[in-house]
This record gives structure tokens, C-alpha cells and sequence, in this order.
């Protein structure tokens, strides 16, 4: 059994991961040849990419990715709130070109499975023997009233693709007066990060206490429960006067008409279930999908991308492997560390197959970070197995572990920390 403290140890180091989530058997392959290509330079398919190389270096490997730079959603709520720089999630490929991944900045228009090519918008054309599809989500624009890409563009960014749109909700927070209100709405059905609105909530909440205390944040949420809420809860009471008349956050669940609507992006309001409230900054979230490509190439069913979890090969089209948030691998969430470690069960299960060989037995694991206010951090960690009868992703009964909910303000601050440097760790291992 892994203890709580040995597995933070290993979750803090995510280089550690390689060799602990994977495929029984060790990594040394014997030379297998032929094509990889890889769509999405995100958490899946940076990692896939580059442990593919690390685990046979006679495939040749090519990265697909529209952009020269990738900003990691995970800690950019930190940007919001001012203690971090967009800069400091900026990451570009040197790192992959290493490990002697070809990566090509272009987008990719259409996989065609019969002839195994891939398509891009400059007009160049990739033969593969296997791909590996990283595409990470996109928005279902319809679900809210009143919302739109347009709208998310210009005045109620979602900032759930870090960048531009998370630039451009730090400086409404910077504009907004004292005393003013920031909504939230968190998204219906799966989504991105589950634990992050309420990590973003904090952080805001934070920024507020320090510049414009006569403020207030409202989640506006689809749902009646969210992840680690007693720990966020807990934290938002000690910091942020949570349950009290002048309290900074207020929480309105689905039953208590916090679900959306609808929004009006000239009038700044947004309409619940119950009531209609007008706002300074809106934030609003919304409802989720697989990316783009994983639709035109035929990879989904419904939302999500159906796929076999003990090598994450499409059940639509053979020779496709699905990763990250795009993929339907219930029992994990839909986080960059998930990904990180699908990606590698992934690479091995690629290499073993190019090779003739069965792939070997898969175990995963995932560990989540918050910060919820300075020196305060709280965790989540769980250590996974596989079901092949039921291809299923399960948890490790007694594996992992949570803050506890009377940790001591040491130890907050230690889970802080640990955060920031899960950061450091898993964003070197992907890209570096």
C-alpha cells in the first residue's frame, strides 16, 4: 500500500511517474520502426510524443500543433489573481525537437483512418502506421442563452483555454471597482478540471480581500456538489468569511437556482434559474466537448471519444489512440496530470504494438492540486488500476489519499508549496 506521504513524493516529481504509471514489463523496447503521428502539443500529446521517442527512438515521431507556444490551464488561475505571469505557463517544443520529435506548427483539417494520412490547413499530408489524437475540448456554444464564442471574445471570457482570454479577465478584475461583483458559472455535465471554478473562485476571492474588499465572488453552479468541497469550503471560511453576511465568495447550487440560463453581454447580467444578477466581471464556463478534429475525424460518440482504457486506441477506428480530456476515461478526471499519464500507458501500448508485441499491463494515477488562498493549498491523490473484463479505470482501495479536514496550517502551507513545485516538475517533464 502507498502511503499518503510517499505518494505525494512521487506525485510531486512527475519525472518519477515514467516509470510507476505505465505498462508492466519496464521501458526497454527493442527497435520497432515506423510512423507516429501525433495531433495536439497539450499535456497527452506532448507526453505521448515524447516518451514514445524515450521508449523506441527507431519510430519516427511527428507533432502536430496550431500554436508555437502552449499556455497550461493548470496554475493559471494564479495569473488571475496577479501572483503569477502568463509567462511563467508559457511553454514552447524545443524540449520534444530533443528527444528528436519532429514538430510541425499547422492544423489539422482531417484524419482520413482507411489510407492512415492526416491532413493539415497548409496542405501537407502525414502517412502514419499508428496515431495518437490529443485534441482537448471544445464548447457547446447553444447550451446557454445568450452565449457565444463572439461574446467570449470580447466582453465574458471563459479563460478556460489559457492565453489571451485569461489576460483579458485579470485586467477586467483590475478595472472592476471596489465593490463590485465577479459571477462564475460553472459548466453542466463533464468537464475540464473539476475542481478548477473553485480554485478560481479562491483566487479571485484572494485578490479581492488584498485590493477591493467591498467586493464579492458568486459560483453560480450547475451542479449540487463539486470536488473537494469540504476543503474548499473549510478554507473559504478561514480566509474569506465564508457563511457570513460579508463574506467574499457565495455559492449558489443547482437546487437553489444557480444553474444558468442565460446571459446578456450588453446589460452584464445573468439569468439563473431563480434570479437575474447583474455583475461587474462574468466568468462564464460552459458546457463541454471533445475538440474539433476528434468530430471530423469520426472519433466521438456523443461528447466524448470512446476508447480501449488499457492502451487508449479508438473503439470507432483502429490504429487511433485518443488522450486527455477528449477521451471517454471515466474513473479519472479530466485533468493535464490524467493526461500526463495516460500519454505514457499510451506510448508503451504504441511501442509494444508497432512491435508485434502484447501490450503490457497498464496502472495510472492521478493527483490534484488547489491553491485556495496563500500558503493554503489542499489535494487530492489516487492511484488507479485497470478492469479488461470491464475495461474499466478503478481506483486503488486504500491508495492515495486527501487533506485531511484538520490539517494544521503547517501543513496547508506544505501542500502550498507542493503544488508549485507539482507544477515545476510536470510542466518539465511534458515539455522539457
Amino acid at each position: 500500500m502507498i502511503s499518503r506521504r510517499n505518494f505525494i513524493k512521487l506525485s510531486g516529481g512527475a519525472v518519477a511517474i515514467g516509470t510507476l504509471a505505465g505498462c508492466a514489463g519496464g521501458t526497454s523496447r527493442s527497435g520497432a520502426g515506423g510512423k507516429v503521428v501525433v495531433v495536439g502539443g497539450g499535456p497527452g500529446g506532448a507526453t505521448a510524443a515524447k516518451y514514445l521517442r524515450m521508449a523506441d527512438p527507431s519510430i519516427e515521431v511527428t507533432l502536430i500543433e496550431a500554436n508555437p507556444r502552449y499556455y497550461t490551464c493548470f496554475m493559471s488561475n494564479e495569473v488571475l489573481g496577479g501572483d503569477r505571469t502568463l509567462d511563467s505557463i508559457t511553454f514552447g517544443y524545443d524540449g520534444l525537437r530533443r528527444h528528436g520529435v519532429r514538430v510541425v506548427h499547422d492544423t489539422v483539417t482531417q484524419i482520413d483512418p482507411a489510407s492512415r494520412k492526416i491532413m493539415t490547413q497548409s496542405g501537407q499530408t502525414f502517412a502514419y502506421d499508428r496515431a495518437i489524437v490529443s485534441p482537448g475540448i471544445d464548447f457547446k456554444w447553444g447550451a446557454i442563452e445568450g452565449h457565444s464564442a463572439e461574446l467570449a471574445e470580447s466582453t465574458i471570457p471563459h479563460a478556460w483555454k489559457a492565453g489571451a482570454q485569461t489576460v483579458a479577465l485579470h485586467k477586467q478584475l483590475l478595472d472592476m471597482k471596489n465593490g463590485g461583483t465577479v459571477v462564475i458559472a460553472t459548466p453542466a455535465g463533464a468537464f475540464r478540471c473539476p475542481p478548477g471554478p473553485y480554485e478560481r473562485a479562491s483566487l479571485i476571492a484572494q485578490y479581492l480581500k488584498r485590493h477591493k474588499p467591498k467586493s464579492k465572488v458568486i459560483i453560480m453552479d450547475a451542479g449540487d456538489k463539486f470536488a473537494k468541497q469540504g476543503l474548499f469550503m473549510a478554507g473559504w471560511k478561514k480566509h474569506y468569511g465564508y457563511g457570513t453576511d460579508n463574506s467574499l465568495i457565495e455559492w449558489v447550487s443547482a437546487a437553489q437556482g444557480g444553474k444558468v440560463e442565460g446571459v446578456d453581454g450588453s446589460a452584464m447580467t445573468v439569468q439563473g434559474a431563480v434570479d437575474k444578477i447583474k455583475a461587474d466581471v462574468i466568468n462564464i464556463i460552459p458546457p463541454q466537448k471533445a475538440g474539433k478534429i476528434a468530430f471530423d475525424a469520426g472519433l466521438t460518440d456523443g461528447d466524448w471519444c470512446p476508447v480501449n482504457k488499457k492502451t487508449f486506441e479508438s473503439k470507432k477506428h483502429a490504429g487511433i489512440h485518443v488522450l486527455g480530456d477528449a477521451s471517454n476515461s471515466a474513473g479519472m478526471p479530466k485533468s493535464g496530470y490524467s493526461a500526463n499519464v495516460q500519454a505514457k500507458v499510451c506510448a508503451m501500448a504504441v511501442a509494444d504494438l508497432m512491435a508485434g508485441r502484447e501490450p503490457g499491463f497498464p496502472s495510472y494515477m492521478n493527483t490534484c492540486y488547489s491553491v485556495v488562498a496563500e500558503d493554503h493549498g489542499i489535494s487530492v491523490s489516487i492511484v488507479y488500476t485497470f478492469d479488461e473484463a470491464k475495461n474499466e479505470i478503478i481506483g486503488v482501495k486504500g491508495a492515495g489519499g486527501v487533506t485531511p479536514a484538520d490539517a494544521s496550517a503547517e501543513a496547508l502551507r506544505r501542500e502550498a508549496h507542493y503544488a508549485h513545485g507539482w507544477f515545476a516538475n510536470i510542466t518539465n517533464d511534458i515539455f522539457g
